[in-house]
């Protein structure tokens, strides 16, 4: 495993994803707190780009708790059966909306536990949600965050609570607020799982990576 990396290899790294990005963006479309839910919760196992798709005519449609509601389960299930676990998606996503109808006046509330007690929702979600919205800078870890921290020593952790609070530890303050950004699109695009695009890599000369490809 690659060791952890210090603060300025750290900075330096993402003072140059700051100069490429300086307002890097999640992809999942969305109108309000509560779409960015339901696009977060839809897209486990699943592409930005699939639930964008299957969302854009959803949320024309049903883009409060209350809206979602009246579509119902049956309904939802027509605009997102191309997204993998539809049907337990679906189920999760009706039953969301009715506890943030029947709990919360039909406002996403704007903290952690709230959000992880919302079925379909996990830490990584409520993240998201907490992040993009209400700018909190939360760190929400998914495969390319926990391939990118470690491959690369800027978040070193064995699961995706370690590679968390590394990020938290480690990560400059003044670039925690757009953290997760910044390593979900260096993983997407350049630094992939199977084949990282090293050669156009804007941190290549401070990677540790020992297998980089030319």
């Amino acid at each position: 495993m690659v060791k952890q990396l210090g603060y300025h290899q750290i900075r330096a790294i993402f003072d140059r994803f700051h100069a490429t990005e300086p307002e890097p963006k999640g992809e999942l479309e969305h109108v309000n707190a509560y779409t960015l839910v339901v696009a977060v919760a839809l897209s486990a196992q699943a592409t930005d780009v699939g639930v964008n798709k299957a969302t854009r005519a959803l949320f024309q449609i049903a883009d409060t708790p209350e809206k979602m509601l009246a579509l119902g389960e049956e309904g939802l299930i027509e605009h997102i059966k191309t997204i993998g676990l539809y049907r337990q998606k679906a189920k999760n996503v009706i039953k969301l909306s009715r506890i943030l109808v029947e709990d919360y006046g039909g406002v996403v509330p704007n903290s952690r536990a709230a959000l992880q007690s919302l079925p379909g929702v996990g830490r990584k979600t409520a993240n998201v949600v907490l992040n993009m919205w209400w700018g909190v800078p939360a760190q929400a870890v998914d495969t390319h965050i926990f391939r990118v921290g470690n491959r690369t020593g800027i978040a070193v952790g064995k699961d995706v609570n370690a590679v968390e609070r590394a990020i938290e530890d480690n990560i400059p303050a003044d670039y925690q607020q757009h953290a997760h950004h910044w390593l979900i699109l260096h993983g997407r695009y350049t630094c992939k799982a199977r084949k990282p695009m090293c050669g156009n890599c804007i941190i290549r000369d401070l990677c540790p990576y020992e297998d980089k490809n030319i």
